[in-house]
């Protein structure tokens, strides 16, 4: 499943759509703390996270995760928004809490 597809089948905003009409999600990683995720994220991971600035899109780009799903109606700084757009990382955003979130996920990659 696209990460678009996945968006629009659970009513995540599309902040950045970067590569997401050709990326798949094969899971989900949740961590705030860039240094652990760019040792743990796996490729094509959905990853959520309340980070939403520039050293976000790197770490994203570094782990070559598949999207970025801001939770807890995080917003992306706008600097954050110049490098996603840049590095072509799609960016999706949710009110929802960061667990419920990767449940969602999880069972959508998992039905």
């Amino acid at each position: 499943m696209t990460v678009i597809e996945m968006a629009e089948k659970l009513g995540f905003k599309v902040v950045n759509i970067g590569e997401g009409k050709k990326r798949n999600i094969k899971g989900v990683y949740c961590c705030d703390l860039l240094s652990i995720v760019m040792g743990r994220a796996k490729e094509d991971d959905a990853w959520i996270t309340v980070m939403g600035n520039i050293n976000s899109i790197a770490v994203a780009v570094l782990s070559d995760v598949s999207c970025i799903i801001l939770s807890e109606n995080m917003q992306l700084d706008i600097d954050g928004l110049a490098k996603a757009k840049g590095q072509d990382v799609c960016v999706l955003a949710s009110e929802l809490p960061t667990y419920e979130i990767a449940i969602m996920i999880s069972e959508v990659l998992n039905s």
